[in-house]
Order: structure tokens, then C-alpha cells, then sequence
């Protein structure tokens, strides 16, 4: 017993503790023209990147990744490597050395992944995903962690803008996928990077972006789809060996975002590990480790992330990224599992949410109806007389007309307006009649109250009003509709009353109204 304890002891006390992060640092460029920066980052052009940018950039990078103090951390939208050379430069200088480093090299491509490594690295292969300099290479790198290897595979997607349909991330992923299963079975690697698509985009992926039928890159090709991996262990043995367990799922709804955009939060970068990082043999993850690194200063005085400056076609020495890193614990320690509390939504009402300004848990909706779906954004109701609340960027497959039991996990005010903005759902069925939950003028019975669905409004357009024979409503066309000149007759099929400091009519498409005089 004694040997045993002992032996236990050693282990414990000998075991290695490191840390792993990833950082999208935005856009870190040099001072010297390569011919292959994005125009806004030719050095010493109308837009202002110059030797003095660059210096306050590389300035800002290195104290965050010095704040951070990973023991290994990826990066993303690094120019080149004299750019990491550089930063490896500064860090050193301000007492944060990593000796060790790779990056990719592709030819022509405005920017490179890279990792920085405070332990030995082994071996380095780039994965080619496409020839074109726009499709970045996925860096592989092999790391000795006392003797033991550690793959790590740092990644960054393509983006969903300019034309960034989720076929262009399935693209990476079957190539990473398809490396993966060349490894040996029970090799202990790390996905990480800027994966560009939300830890739920099997549930949320938009309509403009889905050409997929649905299929995501991240849920279903790289299988992060079970949820529950780590709740319960006889899963660790379960089929398919192609698992991974995203670590988003460690935090709860609302701390599960690390990327703004507009003010929309969301998690684009993404640390997913398979089974061998749980099993007991080798490297493991350390449960309930992974974190978002969010010091106060990396955030402005309106709480939006402080991201590198670029205004008016103009770069300025401030700001860091418009990304916060990520960070997860791992350890030469066997994982050690905990059983996870399973949160239980309490049941309640739509009328009940105007009455909170914050929920502190979850709440479960029965047999709500979709009334009404615009893109990401839709309205349910209970009944045709009860209230309404907003689905702001978070309806996803939902379907107008559908009735569902639903779950919101976050909800805020947005200018008055009550919007849920994370919510889960089950489908329940056909809602009944849905032409009863929609409000009309012909009788002037106006609900003065926000988050109805207005049906045939017929108005004259003045000055951002509808002057309609029931009185003069604020109206405001989103989604950069064009709006009516002063004077135009139009007819509004389906407006939502909405409230910005007032209540108005908010048209979200323009196949919503049509003119009747111009």
C-alpha cells in the first residue's frame, strides 16, 4: 500500500501542467511592401500603415500574448514570418520568450498561422487545403511535452463574407479530416484557430450562407455535434472514433462568445479535442479549464472589444483585435471526471419576460408559434392575444408557421426593445389559424405595445412616417432597404413594431411593401 501511495504521490508531483491558446491578433502587417497585403495594409498609402502602425501593433500584440502567458498559443493573420520574428523579438524583450515557433509559408497569401511554443518543436507540415493564396494552409506541428508528442492543427477558415458559403469551411475540414485518419490510433492531438463558423452552427447556419443543405463543416464534419461527450463516460467507447468535443461547451450560453462584430457576439475560434485527450493515457485536458482572456483593457468604454483602429479609409495607433483569446489547461495528469450539472430550464411565459430585465437562468416556452421570419430574425407568440418577443439573430431553422416548445437561454433590451438572442427549440408542430396573431388598422385599434406583427397598412411616407387614416406611426426600413420618397403611397404587408426610444414600424424586406402611388 505504501509503494502504491508513493507511486501516487510521484506521479501528482511530477506531472505537467501547460496552458493553450489561440489568438487572432487581426491583421498584423509589417512595414515593407511584398505585393501581397490587403490594399488598406500597402505600408505608406492613403491609408496610413506605415512604420509608426506597425511599431504600436506589434506593441499591443506582445502585451496581450505577455498578459496571457500560454505555454502554447496559435495565431492568426500573421503577415509572414519576419512578422513573427518580430513579435518573437519584442516579447523577448519585454520578458516574455517563447523559443520556439513555426508558421506557414504559402506563396502570395496576404497572411500566415503561427504558434509560438515555450517547448520544443518537433516536426512542422503544412496541409495544403486549395492552391489559391486566398485559402490558407493548415499548420501541423508536433510538440515534445515531457517526452510525450502533442499534435496541434492550427486553423483559420474561411470567413463568411464575401461570398463565404459554408461549402468554402467544409473544404478545410475535409482536409483536415482527412489527415486525421491517417494518424495512429489514440494519438493525442489539438484542433485550434479561427474556424470562422459558431460552436452551434448546425443549429443557427444562416439561409444566404447555407449551401450545404445544412451540412456545417464544424458540426458535422469534424462531429462536434454530441454535446454531451464529456458528460458521461461509457461515451468515451461509443462507435465512431471521429468525435471531438468542442470546449465551448465548458462555458455557460452567455459566456460563450470571444469575437464582436457590429456588436454581435459570437465564437468563431474554436479549441476541440478528440478522445485521446480524455482518456486517461498520456495528455489530457484538464476538465473545466477552458476560459475566455478578457482583461478589462481589451475592452472600450462602450464594453465593445477595443479592435485594431481603421476609420474613415484611416489606420490609427490604437486598439488591439477584434478577436479575445481563448485559453484551455491540459496536464500529463489523467483527466479527472466530474459529473456535469445539467441545467433545468424553469417554465414561464413570454408575458413574464417584459417583468426581468436579465435572466439569471434559463426558461422554458411550451407551444409557442413562429409568426413571423425575416433572415436570422423572427417573432413568437403564445396565443393570437398574448405577447410577442423578438428572435434577434438566433432563429435559424426555424419556420414561420411552426409551433414549438422553446428554450431561451439569453435575452436583452436593445433601445427598449426585448429581444431573446440564444434559444433552442423543439418542433411541436403546424401553428393554428396564423392570420389570428397578426394585428390590422381597419377598425384604428392600435396595441401601443412593441413586438406585434402589422398586416396591410396602407400610408402615405413622410419624413420617416406612415401617415395612415388611423394617425402617423414612426416607420424605419432595415437591411439597407432604400426607403419611400416624401409622398409615396405604399401598402405594408407585414411590419414589426418594434422600439427605439418609440415605438415604429420596422420593414425588414423589401418584399413587405409595395408602392401604390409614386
Amino acid at each position: 500500500m505504501r509503494f502504491l501511495l508513493l507511486l501516487l504521490f510521484s506521479t501528482l508531483l511530477y506531472s505537467k501542467d501547460f496552458s493553450v491558446a489561440n489568438y487572432n491578433v487581426e491583421n498584423l502587417f509589417d512595414d515593407i511592401k511584398q505585393g501581397s497585403e490587403y490594399n488598406d495594409y500597402i505600408p505608406n498609402n492613403q491609408h496610413g500603415w506605415n512604420h509608426a502602425m506597425f511599431e504600436a501593433k506589434l506593441n499591443h500584440t506582445a502585451e496581450v500574448i505577455c498578459d496571457l502567458d500560454a505555454d502554447i498559443i496559435a495565431l492568426e493573420e500573421i503577415e509572414n514570418n519576419y512578422v513573427l520574428g518580430r513579435l518573437k523579438e519584442r516579447l523577448t524583450k519585454v520578458g516574455c520568450s517563447y523559443p520556439f515557433s513555426a508558421i506557414t509559408s504559402k506563396k502570395n497569401a496576404p497572411i500566415q498561422v503561427a504558434l509560438l511554443s515555450k517547448f520544443q518543436i518537433k516536426s512542422k507540415n503544412e496541409i495544403i487545403v486549395n492552391r489559391s493564396p486566398r485559402v490558407r494552409n493548415i499548420l501541423e506541428v508536433v510538440i515534445s511535452i515531457e517526452g510525450l508528442p502533442l499534435r496541434i492543427f492550427v486553423n483559420h477558415w474561411k470567413s463568411r463574407a464575401n461570398n463565404g458559403q459554408e461549402s468554402k469551411r467544409i473544404s478545410y475540414a475535409y482536409v483536415l479530416k482527412d489527415r486525421i485518419k491517417h494518424l495512429k490510433k489514440g494519438d493525442e492531438y489539438i484542433i485550434i484557430g479561427d474556424l470562422n463558423s459558431d460552436y452551434d452552427a448546425h443549429r443557427t447556419l444562416e439561409k444566404r450562407f447555407n449551401d450545404t443543405r445544412g451540412k456545417t463543416a464544424l458540426g458535422d464534419v469534424m462531429a462536434t455535434i454530441k454535446d454531451n461527450l464529456l458528460v458521461d463516460e461509457k461515451r468515451l467507447n461509443e462507435g465512431n472514433e471521429f468525435l471531438h468535443y468542442n470546449l465551448w461547451n465548458e462555458l455557460k450560453l452567455k459566456e460563450r462568445w470571444n469575437h464582436q462584430f457590429q456588436r454581435e457576439k459570437s465564437t468563431i475560434d474554436h479549441i476541440l479535442i478528440p478522445k485521446s485527450m480524455i482518456d486517461g493515457e498520456g495528455i489530457d485536458y484538464t476538465n473545466d479549464s477552458f476560459f475566455v482572456f478578457k482583461p478589462n483593457y481589451l475592452f472600450d468604454k462602450y464594453g465593445s472589444i477595443y479592435r485594431s483602429s481603421y476609420q474613415n479609409g484611416k489606420h490609427y495607433p490604437y486598439g488591439y483585435s477584434d478577436h479575445l483569446p481563448i485559453v484551455a489547461k491540459f496536464s500529463t495528469q489523467s483527466y479527472v471526471y466530474k459529473q456535469q450539472v445539467q441545467e433545468i430550464p424553469k417554465e414561464s411565459s413570454i408575458e413574464s419576460l417584459y417583468d426581468i430585465e436579465k435572466l439569471e437562468r434559463s426558461v422554458k416556452l411550451k407551444n409557442v408559434s413562429v409568426i413571423y421570419k425575416r433572415g436570422f430574425h423572427a417573432l413568437i407568440k403564445e396565443t393570437p392575444d398574448s405577447r410577442g418577443i423578438f428572435l434577434f439573430n438566433c432563429a435559424g431553422n426555424l419556420k414561420e408557421g411552426n409551433r414549438y416548445d422553446m428554450t431561451i437561454h439569453d435575452m436583452k433590451s436593445y433601445k427598449g426593445l426585448k429581444e431573446a438572442t440564444h434559444v433552442s427549440a423543439v418542433l411541436k408542430g403546424d401553428a393554428q389559424e396564423l392570420e389570428r396573431y397578426y394585428q390590422r388598422l381597419d377598425s384604428c385599434r392600435f396595441y401601443k405595445r412593441q413586438n406585434e406583427i402589422f398586416k396591410d397598412i396602407d400610408g402615405v411616407y413622410r419624413n420617416g412616417n406612415l401617415v395612415t387614416k388611423c394617425g402617423i406611426f414612426p416607420i424605419f426600413f432595415k437591411n439597407k432597404i432604400i426607403p419611400p420618397e416624401n409622398g409615396d403611397k405604399i401598402k405594408l404587408f407585414y411590419a414589426h413594431l418594434g422600439y427605439h426610444k418609440k415605438l415604429e414600424l420596422v420593414v425588414y424586406d423589401r418584399s413587405d411593401f409595395i408602392y401604390l402611388e409614386k
